[in-house]
């Protein structure tokens, strides 16, 4: 991966000044420490920050052919059998690189022939594309925010949207920015600007579709979806720098691995982090799946309190970002980029192959919707809902609260509920008045429910996938692998989230991907030839961060220091009286605001830094 940036005058060619484009791709040095270039033209102008993956030594950038140039930042992974099928046709080529190859991707094309710049992503959002307009007419882009800001032009406002937005998911997502002005082309979309003719819309290029079913055995469809994830690791594992995988030892990062070693000569380089406590701790499953694929294997124990990292995080965020899972992803990157400066990691299968708790959840709950009349389900389990205490403390079956709740809503209303953080109820409380008019109405679930329902798709888990492929993912997910990874010069390879094999998923069965309490379930199946059951069966842990422990611990106090923030008062937009009864009720053990804490102090933070 590398870094962009550039600008274009869409309504005349005026002279784009050098010092402004090296401003732009320095703010992004660390996307790429093994190079720089920079390439003008009348009305147009590219810089690019380069980490050499492919062609070490050649194949410099931006890449200029006569009338087109191109700036680039991704992998294609497939480029030497395109490179072959367009040589057939007549094509010439002059370097050894990737670049001139179309697959996935963040680039910048400028024809100048047509007058015209062509922005386009990848197809699921790997890779991060911003761009602005500019008071004196440019179109300014970059892989991340910092590279728009960094030029002097840039008019920097909050869009209290946004902040709605990531008080409810956690993050902003792709079609809203913490930064008034600041677009995400979104994923699989491009953006084609022509001179004179103004800034369209972005208009989309692709889209998984869930409305097909394939049909046979079960066993004919497992061997398709296992020749689809083999295909999907073997074409990322190209490289000519050293190469490795992250490995938790879930069935994800196993699979990559286990198909990894099926196709290497050599031993697999596998990265591992843990944690001092034994409930957040999974070494010794990952330790389980080197030893069986005899890989060369590192591991690295991690503080469950490094919270020393937050401010880091903020930095290369830019956007407030409350998965706090990021601390964990960035000190796995750290690890891995010590040894390696390519690794492959197993994000994707969830959102692809229905892994998560509430994808099984949404299937039961939409199976009871369907057994009573919407007015009589709404009437009796939304009342039972609240009446039903609260009892995070209990275990699980005696927690019905949220389940009851769900029952009344519709279910798009329901899963969108489901995937938030801060509920909509606890963001009336927090938000002021001034900030409720500002939104007008804008409400962060309504573009899950919209995703919903409008997915092309058959049942309740295709509409919830659909949305969590549109939203979550891009938006959390691959963010927080990005600009982890990216922080330390590391390039990430996400195999499990191939379009072929994100495709072939969305057409299978929804049997095949949620059966007996399991998702992934035949994934799960078609694995099982190289992984043990313990593995592959197990309760799913992932990174695990002690946030709420953490305010009523070491950041205690500075939970008690959000409800006196001079810079919250000067936005105006929360109620800091209700931020500070939150705060002490979760101090004594009253209530769990953990999360809510977290996003506010990371909200906080990037204000800081952005404004």
């Amino acid at each position: 991966m590398c870094g962009i940036a550039g600008l274009f005058h869409p309504a005349t060619p005026k002279p784009v000044d050098p010092a402004r484009l090296r401003a732009m791709i320095g703010a992004q040095a660390h996307r790429g420490p093994d190079g720089q270039g920079l390439w003008t033209a009348p009305g147009v102008g590219f810089a690019h920050a380069r980490l050499s993956i492919i062609d070490v030594d050649g194949s410099p950038q931006p890449m200029v052919d006569g009338e087109v140039a191109v700036c680039f930042n991704g992998e294609i992974y497939n480029y030497r059998e395109l490179r072959d099928e367009l040589r057939a046709g007549g094509a010439v080529f002059r370097t050894d690189g990737d670049t001139e190859l179309v697959g996935m991707f963040a680039f910048a094309v400028h024809d100048a022939r047509a007058g015209a710049l062509f922005l386009a992503r990848d197809r699921l959002g790997v890779k991060p594309l911003h761009w602005a307009e500019l008071p004196d007419g440019a179109v300014a882009f970059a892989s991340e925010m910092k590279g728009v800001l960094a030029h002097p032009l840039f008019r920097r406002r909050p869009d209290i949207r946004a902040v709605e937005d990531y008080l409810a998911l956690g993050y902003v997502p792709d079609d809203a920015s913490i930064m008034g002005g600041v677009h995400k082309l979104p994923a699989g979309h491009f953006l084609l600007i022509e001179r004179g003719r103004g800034i369209p819309s972005p208009r989309q290029w692709w889209d998984v579709d869930f409305s097909d079913r394939e049909t046979g055995s079960a066993a004919r469809m497992g061997e398709e979806l296992l020749a689809r994830m083999r295909a999907g690791v073997t074409s990322r594992m190209v490289a000519d720098v050293p190469l490795g995988a992250f490995l938790s030892g879930g069935v994800d990062s196993s699979g990559v691995v286990a198909l990894m070693a099926e196709a290497s000569p050599r031993a697999v380089r596998t990265c591992t982090i843990g944690f001092e406590e034994a409930g957040h701790d999974e070494r010794g499953y990952a330790r389980t799946v080197a030893r069986r694929f005899a890989t060369d294997h590192v591991e690295r124990v991690v503080r469950a309190d490094d919270f020393t990292l937050i401010d880091t995080l903020v930095a290369h965020f830019d956007e407030p970002f409350a998965d706090a899972s990021a601390l964990a992803t960035y000190r796995l990157c750290q690890l891995a980029r010590e040894h390696v400066t390519v690794a492959l990691s197993g994000d994707g299968a969830d959102e692809a192959m229905a892994g998560y708790r509430r994808h099984v959840f949404h299937a039961g709950e939409e199976r009871v919707r369907g057994l009573f009349p919407a007015d009589l389900r709404r009437g009796l389990f939304g009342t039972l809902g609240r009446f039903y205490p609260k009892a995070d403390w209990a275990p699980r079956p005696l927690r019905a609260k949220t389940t009851l709740l769900a029952l009344g809503m519709d279910g798009a209303e329901a899963y969108a509920r489901a995937v938030g953080v801060t509920s909509p109820e606890w963001r009336a409380r927090l938000f002021s008045a001034e900030a409720k008019a500002a939104l007008g109405g804008h409400r962060a679930e309504d573009r899950y429910v919209a995703a919903m329902r409008d997915a092309p798709a058959r049942d309740a888990i295709d509409r919830a996938q659909y949305a969590d492929l549109k939203i979550w993912l891009p938006g959390d997910i691959l963010t927080k692998t990005d600009r982890t990874s990216m922080a330390v010069g590391l390039e990430a390879r996400e195999p499990l989230l191939d379009h072929r094999l994100v495709e072939y998923a969305a057409r299978l069965p929804a049997a095949m991907r949620v059966r007996g309490g399991q998702g992934k379930w035949l994934m799960k199946k078609a694995l099982e030839p190289y992984l043990p059951r313990d593995i592959l069966y197990r309760p799913k842990m992932g990174f695990v961060t002690p946030i709420s422990a953490w305010f009523r611990g070491a950041l205690a106090d500075e939970a008690a220091r959000l409800a006196q923030s001079g810079l919250l008062r000067e936005t105006g937009w929360f109620q800091l009286a209700e931020l500070g009864r939150m705060a002490a009720d979760h101090r004594a053990g009253r209530a769990d605001h953990g999360r809510t804490l977290w996003q506010m102090m990371m909200l906080e933070r990037s204000l800081q830094r952005l404004f």
